[in-house]
């Protein structure tokens, strides 16, 4: 039987999980976003965004470390948003130039070349970040500009906190998935990215710029990475180029999960795989060196029932 029914954890325990899990997945959910948008436009597994997600991070350290002077450092509410904007910044800007020398020469290629591609521009950002970004070949600390003196929310009668940061995260990810999907339903941009994502022959027909509206996807995926690197550096106070890796195959899943293209899916996939992966430690099998073994159950059950995933449409054959 699970551990948890045999000896069962304290509710605090519980509570604290479920806790934590949510803030993984908001993380998650919000690093899937810009998976399941560039597949959903041009259907390419873009593999190199998680690298992306650690790119934003180290941006937004740098921004902190070398172009804030010390007044600003001093106070959370004038560097928070300074420091996203420096992360976000420069995810775009690399999400922009990998879109344009990588991806798009092999728009036309066999489905394997930029699958391949997108692996070997995930080596080299990580390499590029290792070789050139000062003591990056180990952790290091992110400044918690938001902590504010390790303040947190009190949740079931003092059973249990959850750090400002964490609450931030939370709300961040939300947030940025609902305008997303707001965008996307209601300006003449997210109808452009509809119409591409349906036939790109034919939203070039009516008028759309194909190429337009591509680069518009990377620039939002690359800023929800950027964004959710730096509040990943500010929740755990520390990073290292490996980041991206780990964060990036949940965040993959999670678009599966949810159904890749579904933009309320890969918030929902997230969500699911951090509250898996915190609990399976607490109720499942096999504990906390399991946990993984768990997520990907959890994914192959639910294609067996649903391919498309949760929210996923049917494929559409193009002609």
């Amino acid at each position: 039987m699970p551990p948890c029914l045999v000896d069962p954890p304290p509710l605090e325990v519980l509570l604290q999980q479920v806790a934590n899990g949510i803030v993984l997945g908001s993380l998650i959910g919000l690093i899937a976003l810009g998976y399941t948008m560039v597949y959903g436009i041009i259907q390419l597994i873009n593999f190199a965004h998680g690298e992306i997600f650690m790119v934003g991070a180290y941006g937004g350290l740098a921004t902190f470390t070398y172009l804030l002077p010390t007044f600003v450092q001093q106070r959370w509410y004038f560097a928070l948003p300074l420091v996203l904007i420096g992360g976000a910044l420069i995810a775009v800007i690399v999400a922009v130039l990998m879109e344009r020398f990588a991806y798009r020469p092999l728009r036309n290629a066999p489905r394997l070349a930029p699958l391949i591609t997108a692996l070997g521009v995930s080596v080299f950002l990580q390499e590029a970040i290792r070789v050139f970004y000062p003591n990056a070949t180990s952790a290091l600390p992110f400044p918690s500009i938001f902590v504010d003196g390790g303040a947190s929310i009190p949740v079931g009668g003092g059973a249990i906190t959850v750090p400002w940061s964490a609450v931030l995260l939370i709300v961040v990810a939300l947030g940025l998935g609902i305008a997303l999907q707001i965008y996307v339903d209601r300006s003449r941009m997210g109808r452009a990215m509809r119409a591409t994502s349906s036939d790109p022959d034919v939203a070039r027909l009516m008028g759309i710029n194909p190429n337009r509206v591509i680069v518009l996807t990377f620039v939002l995926g690359g800023a929800l990475a950027g964004v959710g690197g730096v509040l990943y550096g500010g929740y755990l106070s520390n990073i290292n180029i490996d980041i991206g890796f780990q964060n990036g195959i949940f965040a993959f899943t999670a678009a599966v999960l949810g159904g890749i293209g579904s933009i309320k899916g890969a918030l929902i996939g997230g969500l699911a795989i951090g509250l898996v992966k915190t609990l399976g430690g607490q109720c499942l099998w096999g504990g906390t060196q399991y946990d993984y073994v768990w997520i990907f159950v959890l994914l192959i059950v639910v294609l067996v029932f649903r391919p498309q995933g949760i929210f996923g449409e049917t494929e559409r054959v193009r002609a």
